[in-house]
Formats: structure tokens, sequence, C-alpha cells
């Protein structure tokens, strides 16, 4: 069982992507402009907000380093481009659009819409302490608490989300699903192997990752952030060894 809080979780964003979604069809062009940079500036927001959780700024560095040599050389944004690519082929009615020229996202060309939403939306609902920590917590005790104010935050973000980035957004759920069920399930695993340094440095890098979402919706740079998700991983691997080395 992945856990009641995360189920709570995926209804939401699902319930409110759609909505999202069919409320952005109905809105002006430059309404969905505003909306868009009010997004981007919340996201640069919370970015720097989660990236002040680091207690060694040199740890987010490593992290961001090895981890985007390994998302490059794994290709890992191109690989999440073609799952969104798949996933709008599989979802878009037969006749409504030829499948090989899904829309283009003009501020990165060669990027679908869908695939820019979808990996969007899913660093924003699975990045910070609260996902780490309520599934934990749900996953040791029962106790979803934290993860239902999450699910409540999420439902809003994501139907602000889908309003202006598109459907891909409903998709993000899939991601909440199998990353926050993934920590339920190993929760007793995960509580023992992260430790407190290790989530900080996690959320802190994670932080920095929306920090490059942010500038992405506010249009003023284009960062591969896709290619950048290993560092998520990397960094508490950094802070394990340093502890061992210390030891």
């Amino acid at each position: 069982m992945v856990g009641t809080g995360t189920l709570i979780n995926v209804v939401t964003v699902l319930v409110g992507g759609m909505m999202g979604t069919l409320l952005g069809a109905r809105l002006p062009e430059r309404v969905r402009e505003t909306i868009m940079h009010g997004l981007g500036l919340l996201t640069i927001v919370i970015g720097v907000q989660l990236s002040f959780e680091t207690d060694n700024i040199l740890i987010v560095l490593g992290g961001l380093l090895l981890g985007g040599i390994t998302g490059e050389l794994l290709h890992i944004e191109g690989r999440i481009n073609q799952l969104g690519r798949w996933l709008e082929h599989k979802t878009t009615r037969v006749g409504s659009r030829p499948a090989s020229d899904p829309p283009q996202d003009a501020a990165r060309p060669g990027t679908s819409r869908f695939s820019r939403a979808f990996l969007t939306a899913s660093l924003v609902f699975c990045v910070g302490p609260m996902t780490i920590l309520g599934s934990i917590q749900d996953g040791l005790t029962g106790d979803y608490t934290l993860l239902a104010i999450k699910a409540t935050l999420d439902g809003f973000a994501s139907l602000a989300f889908a309003s202006t980035l598109g459907p891909g957004v409903i998709f993000a759920a899939l991601t909440v699903l199998a990353y926050q069920g993934a920590l339920t399930l190993g929760a007793g695993w995960a509580s023992a192997v992260l430790t407190d340094p290790m989530v900080a440095e996690m959320t802190a890098t994670g932080g920095v990752l929306m920090l490059a979402l942010g500038l992405g919706l506010l249009e003023i740079k284009q960062i591969r952030a896709g290619n950048l998700l290993p560092a998520i991983v990397v960094a508490p691997l950094i802070v394990a060894v340093v502890k061992w080395v210390a030891r």
C-alpha cells in the first residue's frame, strides 16, 4: 500500500490539473501570460527558501556538478521529453493532431509544452522536506497529516500550472504516486538511511533546481533542469561520504 496521504495527494493533483486545463482554454492569452509570470516568481521564491536549508553550500555545488554531468551523459531531459511526447500521443484523440507533431515550447525549441509541464510540475510537487518527511511519517505511523496539507497545496498549484502549461501537469500525479509511494513503502529503510543533514542538502539542491524552473517560466533563461535531476541524489551521497571520511 502506497499510503493514504500519497493517494490523497494524487487525487488533488489530478482534480486540480483537470480543472486548470479546462479553465486555461477559456483564459485570454494575456491573462495566461500574467499567471505564468506569477508562477515563475513564486517558484523562484520557493527555490530560494529551500536552497537556504543547506549547511554547506559546497555540498550543493558538488551535487550540481556531478549530477549535471551524469544527467548530460544520460540525456535525462531528452528522455523526459520523449516520455512526454509518448504520454501526449497516448492521450490525444486520433485525428486531432499528428502524433509526430506535438505543440512545441516556443521558449525551448525541440521540447513540447506537454513535456515541459510534466517536468515542471513533477519537480514542484516532489521537491521539499514535506514530501520526504510526510511520506516517511505516513509509512511508519500511518499519520498522513503532513501529506494531507501538502496535497491541498499541490491541488491549488496544479490548477494554476495546468491553466497555463496545459494537461502535462496532470501526469505529474504519476510522479507523485511513484516517488512518495516508494518513500512510504520503504519508510523504515529511508528513516534509517536519510539523516537530517542528508535531507537538508537534498532539499537545498532541489531548491536550486526550482530556481532553474522559475527562470524558465519567466523566460529569462532556459536551463536543462531535467539533466540536473541526479544532483538531488548525489548531494545526500556526498553528505554520507563526508561523514564516513570524517570518522
